[in-house]
């Protein structure tokens, strides 16, 4: 398990040259022969990154924060892990490079079979990266589906308003839409107590006896 970090400037150690950064796990576990398979590695992985293996001998701040956080991507990646947990990931980047970056962690995904634990506020994100959502409100994960299953069925008053703030491309639709507020307090849960219930197949959400029986009204079931 490796972790891909929100600031891709603050977790990089300014001191240190990239060749050390990216390889820094390499040598606290000896996962090398020699050192000249160590920089093998470590020229590889930039480049699996789309950075120059001649990037390994600057410094973070010669780098724009695209270019910082495909560092971080690399030193995740040398450790060959099957699963990675990146916690915003592009949260902290320029617009204008986003979708670069985005595009790479899934072209990794698809490449190594990875398997990402990808946590964001931006839901139109995660849509494209993920193939399951679980939605989590103060802790508490109250909804969890396939992405476009999600996005079809939302039924936690949670996850429809959160799918209401998710900007339409289309003008009109999105000047007709309503913005939905989350009002915890409509959930009474002083004698009905709430379940994690499976609502349809692989679409589970958590509720009562009564919001589960206007959930399955809502889908017709």
């Amino acid at each position: 398990c490796q972790m891909i970090f929100q600031d891709p400037m603050a977790s990089l150690n300014e001191r240190a040259k990239v060749d050390y950064i990216v390889s820094e796990g390499l040598r606290n576990f000896h996962l090398y022969n020699d050192e000249q398979d160590r920089i093998n590695k470590v020229h590889n992985a930039l480049s699996e990154v789309g950075l120059l293996p001649e990037f390994s001998s600057r410094f973070p701040h010669e780098f724009s924060g695209g270019q910082r956080q495909r560092i971080g991507i690399a030193r995740s990646l040398i450790m060959e892990p099957e699963f990675i947990v990146a916690d915003e990931p592009i949260s902290a980047l320029d617009v204008s490079i986003r979708a670069q970056v985005l595009n790479l962690l899934n072209e990794l995904k698809q490449k190594r079979g990875l398997t990402y634990l990808f946590i964001a506020h931006d839901l139109s994100v995660v849509r494209f990266i993920s193939d399951r959502i679980a939605v989590i409100h103060k802790g508490r994960i109250v909804e969890m589906a396939e992405s476009e299953e999600l996005f079809r069925h939302p039924l936690h008053p949670y996850t429809k308003a959160l799918l209401s703030a998710v900007p339409n491309p289309n003008p009109y639709l999105e000047r007709e839409k309503k913005l939905l507020v989350y009002d915890p307090s409509i959930h009474d849960y002083s004698k009905d107590l709430p379940a994690w219930t499976e609502i349809l197949p692989d679409h589970f959400v958590y509720g009562n006896k009564k919001e589960l029986d206007g959930y399955r009204k809502e889908l017709n079931l």
